[in-house]
């Protein structure tokens, strides 16, 4: 029942984004900042999931759940710059929406296409140098006989678990990059209150209750993001029973990947509108919009 339930997220996930970035590339008048700033989005969601949840449904259904000592360095050495590029592209795409609606007629002058492919440059490449540090100090400390992973996939608390020697060090370094990488930048996600604000102030009902709908929807999948990696990361040997770890991991590694296609794009008429030009078919526009509304 788990395999069948987390291969339909996976399906829905891969396929929503993969959507978005095809559309994103092909249509002109997706062109803009916004929308590449959610293409780039979705390929940080495509990679993650891929790196996560193939391997979760083999060991879903196989007897002999096994990882390589390599394969297991290698996982985490992808999930920490991958969780890290989407707390910063979140942070982007707030503050983008921010100059939008505050600053409109110097948006432009604000944020140039220059200026995106740069931070976005900036959030995809800058934390691999720090994971590939903190995986490689990770697994060259001294582990116990125990070789036994509690957990779907190999994140730094459950491995942490199984070393012997003194890792105070270690998780003060951990604690210190998650305030810095996710607590932080979760300060700028309050550019949405001011957001929200504004569109109460909307002279239109009928205008107010879309726009704060999808800022809404925006909001619920970044708290999500923000609260359950933040939950796992600040204390790697918190008190919390395994159980419950894999319970606030499964939200962020599989639930969240679905949830930003439907939140950010597909809610979105400019990209139902692209699908329609792209595909020539009313009916996918339209069941994108019944989707969106359910």
């Amino acid at each position: 029942l788990i395999f069948v339930v987390v291969l339909l997220v996976f399906t829905v996930t891969m396929t929503g984004n993969i959507l978005i970035v095809l559309i994103a590339a092909v249509d002109p008048a997706l062109h803009t900042s916004m929308y590449y700033f959610l293409k780039n989005l979705s390929l940080i969601e495509i990679c993650y999931s891929l790196d996560i949840v193939p391997k979760m449904l083999i060991n879903l259904l196989s007897e002999r759940k096994t990882y390589s000592f390599t394969a297991c360095a290698l996982q985490l050495s992808l999930i920490i710059p991958f969780i890290t590029s989407e707390c910063f592209l979140l942070t982007i795409m707030a503050y983008d929406r921010y100059v939008a609606i505050f600053h409109p007629l110097h948006y432009a002058v604000i944020m140039p296409k220059k200026t995106c492919r740069q931070m976005s440059a900036v959030g995809w490449l800058s934390e691999f140098p720090v994971a590939v540090g903190i995986t490689a100090w990770l697994f060259s400390m001294s582990f116990c006989k125990s070789n036994e992973v509690n957990h779907f996939l190999c994140d730094i608390s459950p491995v942490l678990k199984l070393v012997c020697s003194d890792t105070n060090i270690f998780e003060l370094l951990v604690f210190i990059a998650t305030v810095l990488i996710m607590v932080l930048p979760f300060i700028l996600i309050i550019s949405y209150i001011c957001i929200i604000y504004t569109i109460m102030q909307m002279p239109l009902a009928e205008s107010r209750q879309r726009v704060f709908s999808t800022c809404a929807a925006h909001l619920m999948v970044v708290t999500l993001f923000y609260c359950t990696t933040r939950l796992i990361h600040l204390h790697p040997k918190s008190s919390l029973s395994p159980n419950n770890k894999k319970s606030v991991s499964l939200s962020y590694t599989v639930i969240t990947p679905m949830l930003n296609p439907i939140t950010y794009s597909l809610r979105n008429s400019d990209i139902r509108e692209a699908l329609q030009r792209t595909f020539g078919r009313k009916v996918l526009s339209e069941r994108l919009t019944t989707l969106s509304s359910s």
